[in-house]
């Protein structure tokens, strides 16, 4: 289908109409070329000319189409999958029962039959069990609520998931109680769902009983029933109140008799379908109303017990007196039980003495007291519990998932046994305290900006700091440090968070082991034991109403989750299972240190499944070193660090790239059959872990002709929500990792491997090359080549999008940049490697594409489109300035030319780059969500980072190509809410960006004033908009995602600094102090590169001297001659401009300090000298003004051609008295580009309101959810602490 449509579209879209044409311009006899021609008898030079761009759109269209195609099928194969078909909490309220079951399903093992192997009717009736969870066909939880124990186990889990969302402070301990599923008690008959769904369902049923007062009782329920949750809400709440009602009343009283028989009577009416017909339903809304009221006295600390009394004897009145239809004498009432026997004794009136409150300190009857206050209470839906977009995109996920297609989960003694590896260097293991204190140059502390995007977060921590003992808020800078330290490291990307979501495995191994072989006593009865410790816990703080209890809670979280109920072997079965190795390859120089080893000895301290590898330097005198690799772990009982395993190495491990070299020395140390590779910035999440071990069981299934040997797995990128740009990177990487994943494993069969979330064979793995290769420079990607390496061995690698790992991207320009450029080059080297060469030999045709296009091809091609805008320019500019085009026009064959417009428009790719992650929004989020979220990136400026970064991509991927040299670029992993200086962005993108925008701009000018076409303004504007985008987008894309970037005295600043920066002359410094130190460091490439490497690069450079031969013969002086000697005679002014530029600096390097007199007298002279050459020409030449500005434009890029073609040959020219006059003209074109690039900085800075609306633009995702951003750049924050 790619192919068919590639070669229809390209026959009669681009090859067809360019026949004529060619045809027109072959014809073409007698032209008067405007300058002199070599090739004089036939315009084949234009033809190539006019073909080159087409032939590289045919190059590069193949991308296209795989995008479009790729996206149908990704979606269709998405669809399928049954991916987004729960895309909110709204949509898991309608599903949440038959979720319920789901999860029962998919996450408990099912009874082990005797044949090890799955019969066809076992999985003929799994399949039919799936699809009738999956569509709602029957009631799979009336089943539930028949089985206890299928119920409170699904309760457990639940409750742990919601439990680790509140440790997490995702959740408020308000939503905490709104959310978890208590366990049955109170005599309740029913499920209790999570009082966020039973919301106000209490009281449509009231008004739907008013509605059918005079109906028959089946009528009544048949209308409640047909909402699961109401008919929940109405049982849950009847005896709730029954069971409040005879507990609060003194038993042996009247009072508790005559309460007693009234409920006996009316169950006995609702169990003989008679309660319509024995009381009116109009008078439950009163007794509603007085209910509430007698709730809210229970739950107030200081309870007022006349008042009580005096809602109990309301509620006696309305009971008997007018609840019933058929009214009753008080005889009647006496000989039924309904009232006292003999009312003239002295025990006061009704109730009066028979109220006996439960003790303040019971905190399981008052945590069931709240909840059944919200059920009779709650007017709105609660459609936003929980309120945090994290907590709801979390619970949909998981939600959603469970009615996907998975294997079923076996009993965790029986599952595979893995292992996590996570390579470590030097980042971030958790944030100092001085570290989130101190405010940058803008006055922003880490602190304060955490506090502004995760402002519910800051809250939910508070609270929960509170609760755990915390009397006042300055507390958390003493007290509390530590506590603070870990919730801001969890909003990082830190070692920290990473080993939190790792050792979720562990903590759901742990509970999962104890419900494999729980008996039906341990779970009902455990459950009330949990759910009691964790009422004892959660009873203070805010209530329903807001009101607050007494009870203390200085307790620990963690001890009101299921751990409680372990009964001790779900630890060393865990174990068993589970193993965390972190390779901190420096830990071994840290110890000496203090402070990073006291940090990660903290990790093994808190997670006893944490192990350490590190390389140990034993140094033996004489410079003798012995190399160990080392395994450690914490011991709980001798209370530190001690070694498991000590391996002798034959020399140092750091031989190739250092990364995979870190993964080699310490998959040693893994155990088990499965090892998942995890990165230091990525994340987990207890109830994705729940899954592990039905994601293992894959391993057991045919895909294809063979086993899986990779599983793939889903990431979420968890940084987009810190600023647009982060939301861009995640975006695009969203797509990549979820759809294009998804094609590349099924159907193209060609996945590889890409990032760290994937599970790995283990033992095929370790007997076939390990998963990493460690070679310098051409495994610097190391990544891919596991996957290549598996597929070339007869591997089989899947993708599984049913289970998620948490990622970290970068968040700012910079970072991106480093990132796209380490990929680039990584993929440049790539295609050098053996590997590539081996999957183009052994797979078949087809195969072989859907490689090429999906790894390095999509490079090369980004790489293609970046020339295909060169040669579309400069064949342009070719027919301009020879006079081709003006000739044409006047032929009449206008038409013929103008069919290359068309063209242009194909170049506008980055539209389709966009496909992907449009599409795979709609099957996640749905169709309208997605388009907005597309215009609000397009609004954001989306466009312009996309062709930024093609940019990056491209320059690298082609430098790496022609010269080789790729090196590993640390891109850091902070938040970035500083402003960069100009002088950085110049150092960074002068070379990718800049100059290359400088070139294409000035072809574009050049153009301009020489075709006879821009004279007709929509012509001009249609065939180079594009072209002038892609200018203005390198050249600001920099400044506009810079915080403070258009801020008017931050660019005088950097003004300053960048002119201090270029004219800068020290030794042994710094690039980003000296220009001539950056300037050499921006040659090394050269240093790798070949003959034919170097030869290339010299060609390439000599386009820069067409803009001479060109423009010279369009100068009025040049009076409309051809003669080649005209182009030679303009040398003679380039070789004086830089003689006077050399007499200059000469005068300046040797008078300019001592003998100032004479250094001015130069100048003058040189001065005089070019206005006398001036006076003369403008008096005996033809010259005009205009034709000083064209020559400017045709000498300064010949200029800048003849110092790249020094750099290339510097190893001849370095000794020689040249190379001073090189750097020196170099310095000075530096200055000039940095100038160009600053003016419409400036311009914007200078003009109002571009700061305002670039922060607005840079920081809306933020903005959306409480960053105070004016507040935090123009650095008039209030209290840090606060």
């Amino acid at each position: 289908m790619v192919l068919a449509s590639k070669f229809t579209f390209s026959y009669f879209l681009q090859i067809r109409p360019l026949v004529g044409p060619t045809r027109a311009l072959l014809n073409l006899k007698d032209v008067t070329y405007q300058w002199h021609e070599f090739f004089t008898r036939t315009n084949r030079v234009a033809v190539a000319m006019l073909w080159a761009p087409v032939l590289l759109i045919y190059l590069v269209d193949m991308q296209i189409w795989y995008t479009i195609f790729s996206s149908i099928v990704g979606s269709m194969t998405g669809l399928f999958s049954h991916i987004g078909e729960i895309r909110n909490i709204n949509q898991l309220r309608l599903r949440f029962q038959f979720f319920a079951s789901a999860l029962q399903f998919n996450l408990m093992p099912e009874d082990q039959t005797l044949s090890t192997e799955a019969t066809v009717v076992h999985k003929l009736r799994d399949a039919i069990h799936r699809v009738k969870l999956r569509y709602g066909l029957g009631q799979p939880y009336k089943k539930m609520e028949s089985s206890q124990v299928e119920a409170t186990r699904f309760a457990l889990i639940w409750n742990e998931i919601i439990i680790t969302f509140r440790e997490e402070d995702l959740i408020s301990d308000q939503e905490l109680e709104l959310l978890e599923l208590p366990p049955n008690c109170w005599d309740i008959k029913v499920i209790r769902w999570p009082c966020a769904l039973l919301c106000n369902e209490l009281l449509i049923a009231l008004s739907q009983a008013g509605e059918l007062a005079d109906a028959p009782d089946r009528w009544v329920w048949f209308r409640i029933c047909k909402n699961e949750y109401r008919r929940c809400a109405v049982t849950e709440a009847y005896d709730s109140i029954k069971y409040l009602l005879l507990e609060i009343i003194k038993y042996g009283t009247e009072e508790h008799s005559i309460a007693t028989k009234f409920f006996m009577e009316v169950d006995d009416h609702i169990r003989f379908e008679k309660f319509t017909a024995a009381y009116r339903t109009t008078v439950l809304p009163k007794i509603h109303e007085h209910l509430i009221s007698l709730i809210e006295l229970l739950l107030v600390p200081a309870k007022d017990m006349d008042r009580v009394v005096n809602v109990l004897q309301a509620l006696y009145e309305l009971a008997v007196r007018e609840l019933p239809r058929v009214k009753k004498s008080v005889i009647q009432l006496r000989q039924e039980g309904l009232a006292p026997a003999n009312p003239n004794t002295d025990d006061g009136l009704l109730f009066e003495n028979a109220v006996q409150l439960p003790d303040v300190n019971d905190a399981f009857f008052y945590r069931q007291l709240r909840r059944l206050h919200t059920i009779l209470n709650s007017r709105d839906s609660m459609h936003n519990v929980p309120k945090n977009l994290e907590a709801r995109r979390r619970i949909a996920f998981f939600s959603n998932s469970l009615f996907m297609n998975m294997p079923r989960a076996p009993q965790v003694e029986k599952m595979m046994a893995f292992s996590v590896l996570t390579p470590y260097y030097d980042e971030e293991v958790l944030f100092g305290k001085e570290m989130l204190r101190s405010p940058n140059e803008d006055g922003v502390s880490t602190l304060f900006y955490l506090q502004k995007i995760y402002a519910d977060e800051w809250a939910n921590f508070m609270e929960r700091m509170r609760r755990e003992g915390m009397q006042d808020d300055s507390e958390i800078w003493t007290t509390k440090t530590r506590d603070l330290r870990l919730w801001a490291s969890y909003r990082g990307q830190t070692l920290s968070r990473t080993v939190r979501g790792m050792m979720y495995y562990y903590r759901a191994l742990k509970m999962l082991t104890f419900l494999d072989s729980a008996s039906e006593m341990d779970i009902r009865q455990g459950s009330q034991d949990v759910y009691s410790l964790g009422s004892l816990k959660q009873n203070s703080g805010i209530n329903s109403q807001g009101i607050t209890t007494p009870v203390a809670r200085n307790l620990n979280r963690a001890g009101s989750s299921v751990s409680l109920l372990f009964k001790g072997h779900e630890f060393g079965v865990a174990l068993m299972k589970y193993t965390y190795v972190v390779a901190c390859q420096m830990y071994g120089v840290h110890k000496g240190k203090g402070d990073p080893r006291e940090e990660i000895l903290y990790l093994m301290k808190n997670n006893e499944a944490l192990r350490v590898a590190y390389v140990d330097e034993v140094y033996l005198g004489r410079e003798e070193v012995e190399y160990y690799s080392v395994l450690v772990k914490y011991d709980q009982q001798q209370q530190k660090e001690v070694e498991i395993y000590r391996i002798k190495l034959p020399g140092p491990l750091k031989l190739g790239e250092g990364k995979p070299e870190n993964q080699n020395h310490a998959i040693i140390f893994t155990r088990g059959d499965a090892l998942q590779a995890i990165d230091m910035n990525q994340d987990n999440y207890f109830e994705e872990a729940l899954k592990m071990r039905n994601l293992l069981e894959e391993f057991k299934v045919n895909y294809g002709i063979r086993k899986p040997t990779i599983l793939g797995v889903r990431e979420n990128i968890f940084t987009g929500s810190v600023s647009s740009l982060a939301w861009f990177m995640s975006a695009q990487e969203m797509s990549f990792v979820t759809l294009g994943q998804r094609v590349l494993a099924n159907p193209l069969k060609v996945r590889m491997h890409y990032g760290h979330p994937d599970v790995f064979d283990r033992f095929w793995f370790l007997t076939r090359g390990g998963i990493s290769k460690a070679s310098r420079v051409i495994n610097i990607s190391e990544d891919i080549y596991a996957g290549f390496n598996c597929t070339l061995r007869g591997g089989n690698v899947t993708h599984h999008e049913y289970i998620q790992v948490g990622k970290g991207r970068d968040v700012g320009l910079n970072q991106i940049s480093m990132f796209e450029a380490k990929v680039a080059s990584g993929n440049g080297e790539q295609v050098l490697s053996r590997d590539i060469y081996r999957l183009g030999h052994r797979l078949d045709f087809f195969r072989m594409l859907s490689v090429f296009y999906t790894t390095v091809g999509f490079f090369f091609n980004t790489m293609m489109v970046v020339i295909m805008v060169y040669t579309f320019l400069w064949g342009r500019l070719y027919l301009a300035l020879s006079g081709i085009e003006d000739y044409a026009r006047s032929a009449n064959n206008n038409r013929a030319l103008g069919s290359i417009l068309n063209q242009q428009f194909i170049i506008q790719i980055g539209v389709f780059t966009a496909l992907p992650m449009i599409v795979e929004n709609s099957l996640e989020h749905g169709f309208l969500p997605a388009v907005w979220d597309f215009i609000t990136m397009q609004l954001e400026l989306a466009s312009f980072f996309y062709t930024f970064s093609m940019g990056t991509r491209s320059h690298f991927f082609g430098r790496t190509i022609l010269h080789g040299g790729a090196k590993y670029r640390a891109t850091g992993r902070g938040f970035v809410v500083q402003h960069k200086s100009f002088a950085e962005n110049y150092r960074l993108y002068a070379r990718s960006h800049f100059v290359k925008a400088i070139e294409l701009g000035v072809i574009l000018i050049v153009y301009a004033s020489n075709s006879p076409l821009a004279t007709n303004t929509f012509v001009y504007i249609a065939m180079t908009i594009s072209s002038w985008f892609l200018v203005v987008s390198w050249i600001m894309s920099p400044f506009v995602f810079n915080p403070s970037g258009f801020d008017w005295l931050k660019t005088v600043y950097d003004f300053d600094d960048f002119m201090n920066w270029i004219w800068y002359r020290g030794i042994l410094v710094k690039a980003d102090q000296s220009w001539e130190t950056w300037w050499y460091e921006e040659q090394d490439h050269f240093r790798t590169t070949g003959l034919w490497g170097k030869l290339l690069e010299i060609i390439l450079d000599l386009r820069f001297f067409f803009f001479q031969y060109g423009i010279v013969y369009h100068l009025n002086i040049a009076s409309g001659n051809t003669n080649i000697v005209v182009y030679l005679l303009s040398w003679i002014y380039l070789i004086v401009a830089v003689g006077i530029y050399i007499v200059m600096a000469y005068a300046r390097d040797k008078y300019a300090a001592n003998e100032h007199i004479y250094y001015r007298l130069v100048q003058f002279l040189a001065i005089v000298l070019t206005i006398l050459v001036i006076v003369l020409l403008i008096h005996f030449t033809d010259v005009s003004a205009l034709d000083f500005i064209k020559s400017f434009l045709a000498f300064v890029p010949t200029g800048w051609g003849i110092i790249l073609i020094a750099q290339v040959l510097r190893p001849f020219l370095q000794s020689s008295v040249v190379w001073e006059t090189v750097v020196s003209l170099a310095r000075l074109y530096d200055m000039i580009f940095g100038l160009i690039v600053m003016a419409p900085l400036a311009f914007l800075s200078w003009m109002p309101g571009f700061q305002q609306m670039q922060t607005r633009i840079l920081f809306n995702e933020a903005f959306s959810r409480g960053l105070q951003i004016s507040r935090i750049l123009t650095g008039k924050k209030t209290n840090v602490d606060t």
